[in-house]
């Protein structure tokens, strides 16, 4: 098993440009069973947060030291100087996010302390990953930029084509050296989403449950994007299904509508089909 296993995508706010961000750990299996060794409540660590093959400090914290809060699950929280050296680092990657919300923070009525959120055009993310050592991170920007190229990119594409070379890394060597590199970065993470759910089921199809080619000593399984990714272009975890390719071939094929409320899929002809297995959505 490879040692750079996904941890988070974390969407650019306030609190990530400036002092660090919290890490939901429920459905992250390698992650979480990782952070459990070392790191129990109320304990903190000293980590390295690789960026661009640059070294930052930064610790991470289990935040569910107060027992009045009875929380059931830890909450664990990545920190860094407040303004320091990453801080600067990343408000120059994420120059079109930061910009934006330090105009909104410098403009509107001090008292008010909700969460500025950002229009899908200034939308920028911050990749995490863990390495072969388990004090150090690699983070990978995703920028406005890299946001726009895939949109070019993904214009006139079939969703399911895109979803085989998500699953099976099959690689496009029609694109040019530029959008190559933005797409492998996103391909990238979308494999990486994928493979983290397939192991949180078991790669069991979270709509009949089943483990396809188990009685070959294999395991075949696809992660499907409930909001089809070339439209939607959201790979978060919340956006994507784990389904036998059987499941996979019908849903392309007659297009039936999710209800995330019922988590059910309702097909055209009336049937309609509830997930037997849901940890995540």
């Amino acid at each position: 098993m490879t040692t750079e296993n996904y941890v988070y995508k974390k969407e650019v706010d306030w609190s990530l440009l400036t002092e660090g961000f919290t890490l939901p750990i429920n459905n992250q299996v390698v992650f979480g069973q990782i952070m459990g060794l070392f790191l129990q409540r109320g304990e903190s660590k000293e980590i390295n947060l690789y960026l661009s093959g640059r070294s930052y400090k930064a610790r991470i914290m289990n935040v569910n030291f107060a027992p009045r809060f009875n929380r059931k699950k830890d909450t664990l929280q990545i920190r860094y100087s407040k303004n320091g050296e990453l801080s600067k680092v990343l408000k120059g990657y994420f120059l079109r996010s930061y910009n934006y919300i330090k105009q909104i923070r410098e403009t509107r009525d001090p008292s008010i302390r909700t969460m500025i959120k950002l229009p899908e055009e200034y939308k920028e993310y911050l990749a995490i990953y863990t390495t072969e050592d388990e004090d150090s991170y690699l983070l990978e920007t995703i920028v406005a930029d890299d946001m726009q190229t895939l949109r070019e990119i993904m214009h006139g594409q079939q969703e399911r084509v895109m979803e085989a070379e998500f699953n099976y890394d099959v690689k496009d060597d029609t694109a040019g050296l530029n959008q190559k590199e933005k797409l492998d970065k996103i391909r990238k993470l979308n494999k990486k989403i994928g493979d983290n759910l397939k192991l949180l089921y078991g790669y069991r199809c979270q709509i009949c449950g089943h483990k396809i080619g188990e009685e070959y000593g294999s395991h075949i399984v696809e992660a499907h994007h409930i909001d089809y990714f070339i439209s939607s272009l959201n790979n978060d975890a919340n956006n994507q299904m784990i389904v036998c390719p059987n499941h996979h071939s019908i849903i392309h094929d007659v297009n039936p509508v999710f209800d995330r409320r019922r988590l059910l899929y309702v097909y055209k002809n009336g049937l309609e089909e509830k997930l037997v297995l849901n940890r995540h959505l």
